[in-house]
């Protein structure tokens, strides 16, 4: 992986000189070209089209400058020139509309996963756009960047213990406190997390750090760090288990944004939460119609044994409300059917608060890091009810999976002060402009950006 503070050089840097056009500017534009510049754009049909690149050669036969049509597709549109340029550096001007997240796309473009051998493409530099905060690309582009490193690395050797030396590594970077509950206390603290991962021979854990000081206002992070699922008893098909390396996409997730919040110094006290299991199949696997107590009190039936992200975060979010945090989120590779209903691209959220939700909607806009709500419709609780327990993991109607799934997690807070859970897909399946195709962080940013306003 290249760090991208190799790609976002610094403003002061010397680059070759790349000019974004609008086209409805481009006649007006043209005529105040150099006849040699007017007549080679001619030649070469350019006409400042979304996204069209005009290499100009120099005397010598050099790369002079580039001229480029404005693309307002996507506002990460233009970071593909990171890979269409040829290998150098770029200073870039003219019809950008937001050059902070150009600058970011950039970077993202850049990203190559590369521990296998597979090396990416050679990317070209770009001096950072004068106005933009360089620092702040740098700590997106680097959580991303980890983020996708992380969901991108095979079960073989992406399990709980590794999904924990990453968490240690995050949080010793950001000197934080660090604990991991195992083994005896792990079972009789937190049941339903031992039950999950209990039939691998990769011992299950709760990872948990905190971070800031101790009377600033409380922000409670909780990953789902399955770190691969095959649907336990309930076995998946094989299809089914093609991705479920990137089922620690959520406490991937977590991960980036207790980076980018311990990086940026916000004013809050930092927790975060990742139970790490691997659901597997043995012997003493958990069972459809056993009947689990959570941490909470709860008891809970097994409908299905596929269910078991809920499980495991349920006694991480009881653990967590127990606090009585300021804002509580959950992110978790949760349900099929939220990608049903969204697809992959646009995470669902779900909190009852309503100034947090607009919060985070806008955020999402404003940092092209899209979100969209969905409700806790609480009628539909009645989708999971139990005879012989207080709730099941499960139920049996297959309507309104995503939503029965956060109603399902809702029930374990009570006390904190603001509640949201994201089901969170954290993968790209086919290539746009600043997300490569593979594990990708997902309202990431946009969670970083409601934080970092609220702890302003």
């Amino acid at each position: 992986m290249t760090d991208p503070a190799n790609i976002l050089l610094s403003p002061s840097a010397r680059g070759v000189p790349v000019t974004v056009i609008a086209a409805a500017e481009w006649e007006k534009m043209r005529h105040g070209l150099a006849d040699d510049l007017r007549g080679w754009a001619g030649t070469n049909g350019f006409k400042a089209q979304p996204g069209r690149v005009l290499p100009v050669p120099g005397k010598k036969g050099d790369l002079a400058q580039v001229l480029v049509g404005a693309d307002t597709s996507d506002p990460f549109a233009l970071g593909k020139l990171c890979r269409s340029l040829p290998a150098g550096a770029y200073t870039v001007g003219g019809a950008l509309e937001r050059p902070d997240l150009f600058a970011l796309g950039w970077c993202l473009e850049s990203y190559g996963f590369e521990r296998y051998g597979k090396r990416a493409a050679s990317a070209a530099q770009l001096v950072c756009p004068k106005g933009v905060d360089r620092l702040a690309v740098l700590r997106a582009a680097r959580a991303s960047f980890m983020v996708r490193d992380l969901v991108n690395t095979p079960a073989s050797d992406m399990g709980p213990d590794e999904l924990e030396q990453a968490a240690r590594a995050v949080a010793r970077a950001g000197k934080a406190k660090l604990t991991v509950t195992t083994g005896k206390a792990l079972e009789k603290g937190f049941p339903m997390i031992h039950a999950v991962g209990k039939a691998s021979p990769r011992v299950p854990r709760l990872i948990d750090f905190s971070w800031g000081p101790a009377r600033a206002p409380k922000v409670t992070l909780v990953g789902k760090g399955v770190c691969f699922d095959t649907g336990g008893l309930d076995i998946k098909p094989a299809s089914g288990m093609a991705l479920m390396k990137k089922d620690m996409g959520g406490a991937a997730n977590v991960l980036g944004l207790a980076q980018m919040i311990m990086a940026a110094n916000l004013k809050v006290r930092l927790r975060v939460l990742i139970p790490a299991v691997e659901n597997s199949i043995a012997g003493n696997a958990f069972r459809p119609g056993d009947v689990l107590k959570s941490r909470k009190g709860i008891t809970v039936e097994i409908g299905n044994t596929d269910a078991e992200g809920r499980l495991v975060l349920g006694d991480a979010l009881a653990l967590a409300d127990a606090e009585q945090p300021d804002l509580l989120i959950d992110m978790a590779t949760l349900t099929g059917a939220a990608r049903v209903a969204l697809g992959p691209d646009l995470p669902p959220f779900f909190t009852d608060d309503e100034n947090l939700a607009d919060a985070i909607a806008r955020a999402g806009r404003d940092v092209n890091d899209p979100v969209w709500r969905l409700p806790f419709w609480q009628p539909y609780t009645r989708l999971f009810e139990s005879s012989v327990a207080d709730m099941n993991n499960a139920g049996d109607s297959g309507f309104a999976g995503s939503i029965t799934a956060a109603l399902f997690l809702k029930r374990f807070v009570e006390k904190a002060r603001a509640y949201v859970h994201f089901d969170v897909f954290a993968w790209t399946p086919v290539a746009r402009p600043g997300r490569p195709k593979g594990g990708e962080a997902q309202a990431m940013r946009a969670l970083f950006e409601v934080i970092r306003q609220r702890a302003t």
